[in-house]
């Protein structure tokens, strides 16, 4: 039986079942019970079994001959040397991998200590240099800061004075009172301009009592004078005697009441006037 070139590459010991040292009965003995169980005759749906039964055969021609058996041998044992060292060479690359794998690691961690420990210190000397020369930007702040409190503490005592004047920022109001019907389109004769021109008088709080017909009720609502608490009274000669002084300071409070109500007025017409405008653009 010739044997191919192939079998170089089984393992024939393997294939029988048996050890290298086994004699040529038990190599002969294991080939018959291995031959029984493969044989093709045995296994007509395994397409398997007919290549099993020749690899067996292969083993039985070498292992019995002596001299096959001496060169199978020789080869099989330089495999399997070249195997250990190439075994012992990749551990040996391995070990080379991972010793140079663990020293990149630990450069690469020193380096990274290195500049952790150089950008702290760059940032421990912009620290101190900030202590020595002062931060402009935080005094800045801070002075902006200290300007805020003291303009809030300014504003709080000018609160508190204020409120202890508060009668000083009210807004001076009058109350005017006369007779007029509803269906009356001249308002019982006083028009608004009729009013602005007794206001504008002075003392008129006082001393003005409107139409003949209709007389005009005058009276505080609101901003009255102190020196001046009554309302309006009936009849001037009835006031007690006040000093030089207290009357001119009542005429120019009088005086500034009028004018704030001429103004208004003056506001309120032409609000009206700017409103007619607009209502005639509207309709154009």
């Amino acid at each position: 039986m010739a044997v191919d070139k192939d079998v170089l590459q089984l393992d024939l010991y393997g294939l029988l079942g048996v050890g290298e040292k086994a004699s040529e009965k038990e190599v002969k003995k294991a080939y018959r019970q291995k031959a029984l169980t493969c044989h093709p005759d045995k296994n007509p749906d395994n397409p398997k079994a007919a290549e099993v039964f020749h690899q067996l055969s292969q083993a039985l021609a070498v292992l019995t001959d002596a001299a096959a058996r001496v060169a199978y041998d020789k080869v099989r044992k330089a495999k399997k040397q070249a195997a250990e060292r190439t075994q012992k060479l990749d551990e040996r690359r391995k070990k080379v991998k991972l010793d140079l794998e663990a020293r990149e690691r630990e450069a690469q961690t020193r380096e990274n200590e290195e500049e952790e420990i150089r950008i702290t210190r760059t940032l421990e000397q912009e620290i101190i240099r900030l202590r020595e020369e002062g931060s402009r930007q935080l005094e800045e702040q801070q002075r902006l800061i200290q300007e805020q409190i003291r303009l809030e503490r300014e504003q709080r005592i000018q609160g508190k004075h204020e409120g202890n004047g508060a009668e000083s920022k009210i807004t001076p109001k009058l109350k005017l009172k006369w007779k007029c019907r509803k269906e009356d389109e001249t308002k019982g004769g006083y028009s608004k301009d009729v009013l602005l021109r007794i206001l504008q008088k002075e003392m008129a709080v006082k001393n003005e009592v409107g139409l003949i017909n209709n007389p005009l009720k005058i009276s505080w609502l609101e901003g009255q004078p102190q020196n001046n608490p009554s309302a309006v009274p009936s009849d001037s000669a009835s006031q007690p005697r006040t000093s030089q002084r207290s009357v001119v300071s009542e005429r120019d409070y009088e005086s500034l009441v009028m004018m704030r109500m001429r103004q208004a007025a003056e506001r309120q017409q032409l609000i009206e006037q700017l409103k007619r405008e607009d209502e005639e653009e509207s309709h154009t």
